[in-house]
């Protein structure tokens, strides 16, 4: 049997799972993509396609990109295309209860964790600042209710003590392209049914915003490394040296790319110091040795670029490090 899908996708992370579902055209009709609009992008602002919009059109397929879902316009036109699944992966928008009960097999979503666990916008990050050992990805049934739907299937992968967010979002998005095919084919043949997720065992991952990039030394060390992998590509973790606000050109950013974990070195918290070579960040309980580092507006350096480059600075070993004052609410 032929399954006609409507694929709905926006970013990077939904790509693989295209292409999967594109390699089985001898099963998967892709009868329309849907993505959200161009955006403009770089100095000058020129209308960049959507990642899934840029394989798409690679792929031959019918690209839709409409402001809204929600019109009788739009519900007609999905309607038109005769889905017998739509599968949403990434794509930006909220589908409507009339569009989640349109085609046969129902609206399938691959999400970036192992759910009941980090439902919601950032599940890869917050499976990092929080520890955890493994994630995954899970294939579920969209309802109204956020990454409430019923689970399909689920694939885990460890979390290595020094993954990055970047890393393991490319990771998790080749294991859900390599979950999306038997979930089609287990819909289509009446095998997969669904698992209702547990209660009593939902997280929620908040949206990340451009004010958690400051580190706090008065955190234990080890928060703070997971605070580093987690927010790396975006938006990134910064110390401020010296004191002041962000306005008052009294501190400066050091933007930091990477660090390495180290409990048992014990050092002033809030200080930037050297010790057997290397370059730590004092916290509440151990160091963090400071590996890769960017002052703003300049090249990234490791620990010796960064300790020559003081000397032309003016500036000396211990840095003085302070969360701005912006950032605990301007006072």
């Amino acid at each position: 049997m032929m399954l006609r899908v409507v694929f709905m996708g926006t970013p990077d992370f939904a790509v693989p799972a295209l292409e999967a579902i594109h390699a089985h055209s001898d099963r998967f009709q892709i009868v329309g993509v849907y993505s959200q609009a161009d955006k403009q992008v770089g100095r000058g602002l020129e209308f960049r396609p959507t990642p899934v919009k840029a394989k798409a059109i690679q792929l031959g397929l019918p690209v839709f990109q409409p402001e809204k879902l929600s019109t009788p316009e739009e519900f007609d036109r999905i309607k038109s295309l005769q889905p017998d699944v739509i599968v949403v992966v990434a794509y930006g928008k909220i589908l409507r209860k009339n569009l989640l009960e349109l085609p046969r097999l129902g609206c399938i979503n691959i999400h970036s964790s192992l759910l009941p666990r980090w439902r919601g916008a950032a599940p890869i990050q917050w499976a990092i600042l929080e520890g955890d050992l493994q994630t995954g990805v899970t294939t579920m049934k969209l309802l109204e209710e956020l990454d409430a739907g019923d689970i399909l299937l689920q694939k885990t992968t460890p979390i290595d003590s020094q993954e990055i967010a970047g890393s393991l979002h490319d990771r998790l998005a080749q294991m859900g392209a390599e979950l999306i095919v038997p979930t089609l084919e287990g819909l289509a043949l009446g095998q997969l049914q669904g698992t209702p997720q547990d209660s009593d065992q939902v997280t929620f991952a908040s949206k990340l915003t451009k004010e958690m990039e400051w580190i706090d030394p008065s955190e234990e060390a080890m928060v703070l490394d997971r605070r580093v992998r987690a927010l790396n590509p975006w938006p990134g973790t910064s110390l401020w040296i010296g004191e002041g606000t962000e306005d008052s050109g009294k501190g400066q950013r050091l933007k930091v790319k990477k660090v390495r974990l180290h409990p048992a070195i014990m050092g002033k918290p809030g200080h930037i110091f050297e010790k057997a070579g290397m370059l730590l960040l004092g916290t509440a309980k151990g160091s963090l040795e400071l590996l890769l580092v960017q002052w703003e507006g300049k090249k990234e350096v490791d620990s010796a670029g960064f300790l020559n480059g003081l000397k032309g600075r003016g500036q000396s070993l211990p840095l003085l490090v302070s969360v701005p004052k912006i950032e605990r609410g301007g006072s």
